[in-house]
C-alpha cells in the first residue's frame, strides 16, 4: 500500500457565506500522480493552496507525512513548505532572466548555498531535463514546450517531495496538451516526486494519473483510480462527467467503457427485438510495456489510439470503440452477421498497413517492436460483454508489427 503524503481530514473552507470545501476527506500518496477535476469555481485551486499552506482550513485538519500542519512549529512548517513546489499555469518565467537564472532563482532566494553549488545543481537539473544547451537563452527565445520544461526544472530544483500543477495545459492545442502531460508523466517517473494536477483535460489526463478526485458542490464526488471511475455506474457521477462533455475523445472518436457498455446493450436489444446481428471486435498490442516504462503510459496510449482509429477507416461502417484495459481496445459492430464477423479480421489483416513506424518524442532507447493482434466474435444476446471479449481474444490473429522509435525519418 502506498504511503500517505498529504491527508485532508474533514476539511472545510469558507469565504464569507460561501462554502468552498465542505468536509473534504482525501489522501495523496507518495510517488503517485493525483488529478483533481471539477467545474470552474468549485475549489480546485483552493485545495492546492491548502497543501502548501497559503490557506488554512476553517475546520478539520491537514496532515503532512503523519504530522498535522496546525500542530507544527514555525520551523517545521517552513521545512514542510520547502518540500512542496508549484508549477504555475502560464509558467511564470522571468523574461529578463536567462533559462539558467530562472532555474537558479529558488536556490538563490531560499537557500544559503554557495554560488558554485547553485551553479552545479542547476547544471545537473538542466542535463536531467535535457536543457543543457539553452541555459544562456531567454524564455522568449524558446518554444512553448521548452518553456514548460524550464518551468518544471525550476519547480524540481529544490528536489521537492510534491509538485503541484495548476491547470498546466490551459490554452494549449491538443497536440501540445498531450506533450505536456507526457512530460509530466515522464519526469514524475524519473524523479519519483508526488504530483497533484488540477486539470480539465479528460480523458487524456486519465492515462497519466494513478488516482482521480472529482470535486463538485464543495465535496469529493469520487476518489479512486481512472479504471474505477470508468467502471463506476453511479448516475450522479455520469451526470457530472457528461456535463463537462468529457466522456468522449473528439479527436479519436473513441468512447469510454460506460458508453461501450451502452452500445453493447443496445446491440443485444436489437438482436432480440429486430433479429439484428452484431459482433465484437478486439485489438491487443503486445510489447508496449517498454514504452510505458521508459516514456510513460500516455505514449503507450497514443500508440493504441493510432491503431484504434484505423478501424473506422478500414471497416468504413458504424463502430463504437473504447480502450478496455491496459493495451486492449474493443469495438461493438451492429448489423454484422456471423460470416461477416469472421471475415473482418481477414480484411484488416490484408489491409496495406504493414511496416508502421511511430515517432515518440523522448524515446531515446532502442526501438521497440509492438505486435498488433485482432479477433472477433459473433454477438450473443445471452452473454455479457466480458464473455464476448474472451471469445474474440481466443480468435486473435497477428495483423502487423509497429516500430516505436525516437528517430524521425
Amino acid at each position: 500500500m502506498p504511503t500517505p503524503l498529504v491527508e485532508f481530514k474533514n476539511v472545510t473552507k469558507r469565504f464569507g457565506e460561501r462554502t468552498i470545501l465542505d468536509g473534504i476527506d482525501l489522501t495523496i500518496y507518495e510517488g503517485e500522480i493525483t488529478t483533481i477535476i471539477g467545474k470552474s469555481g468549485v475549489g480546485k485551486s483552493v485545495f492546492l493552496k491548502h497543501i502548501i499552506g497559503l490557506l488554512t482550513p476553517d475546520a478539520g485538519e491537514i496532515v503532512f507525512m503523519g504530522q498535522p500542519l496546525a500542530a507544527m512549529s514555525r520551523k517545521k512548517r517552513q521545512a514542510m513548505k520547502r518540500q512542496c513546489s508549484y508549477m504555475f499555469q502560464h509558467n511564470a518565467l522571468f523574461d529578463s532572466m536567462t533559462v539558467f537564472e530562472n532555474i537558479a532563482l529558488p536556490l538563490r532566494e531560499k537557500t544559503t548555498l554557495h554560488p558554485r553549488e547553485i551553479a552545479q545543481k542547476v547544471k545537473d537539473k538542466m542535463e536531467q531535463l535535457e536543457l543543457g544547451e539553452v541555459g544562456h537563452k531567454y524564455p522568449t527565445q524558446l518554444s512553448g514546450g521548452m518553456q514548460k520544461r524550464v518551468a518544471l526544472a525550476r519547480a524540481l530544483i529544490n528536489e521537492p517531495k510534491i509538485v503541484l500543477f495548476d491547470e498546466p495545459t490551459t490554452g494549449l492545442d491538443p497536440i501540445r496538451k498531450n506533450a505536456v502531460l507526457s512530460m509530466i508523466a515522464h519526469y514524475q517517473q524519473k524523479f519519483n516526486f508526488s504530483a497533484v494536477l488540477v486539470s480539465h483535460d479528460i480523458p487524456d489526463v486519465f492515462y497519466i494519473s494513478d488516482r482521480i478526485a472529482i470535486i463538485d458542490e464543495a465535496r469529493i464526488l469520487f476518489h479512486g483510480s481512472p479504471l474505477q471511475l470508468e467502471q463506476t455506474r453511479q448516475p450522479v457521477i455520469d451526470e457530472f462527467i457528461n456535463s463537462l462533455e468529457l466522456l468522449k475523445n473528439d479527436l479519436t472518436g473513441l468512447c469510454t467503457n460506460s458508453q461501450l457498455h451502452n452500445h453493447f446493450e443496445l446491440a443485444q436489444r436489437e438482436c432480440v427485438e429486430q433479429d439484428k446481428p452484431f459482433c465484437i471486435l478486439t485489438m491487443h498490442m503486445h510489447g508496449l510495456d517498454a514504452v510505458t516504462e521508459r516514456i510513460g503510459a500516455l505514449a503507450a496510449h497514443r500508440v493504441m489510439e493510432t491503431f484504434a482509429r484505423t478501424w473506422q477507416t478500414i471497416l468504413a461502417r458504424d463502430i463504437h470503440v473504447a480502450l478496455y484495459g491496459r493495451y486492449t481496445a474493443v469495438g461493438v459492430l451492429p448489423g454484422i452477421s456471423t460470416k461477416e464477423c469472421h471475415d473482418i479480421a481477414t480484411v484488416i489483416a490484408r489491409a496495406p498497413h504493414q511496416g508502421h513506424e511511430l515517432f515518440i518524442e523522448g524515446f531515446k532507447d532502442k526501438d521497440v517492436t509492438a505486435t498488433l493482434q485482432m479477433g472477433c466474435a459473433p454477438g450473443d444476446p445471452e452473454e455479457n460483454l466480458d464473455r464476448h471479449i474472451a471469445r474474440s481474444r481466443a480468435n486473435h490473429i497477428t495483423v502487423t508489427e509497429v516500430a516505436c522509435t525516437g528517430r524521425r525519418n
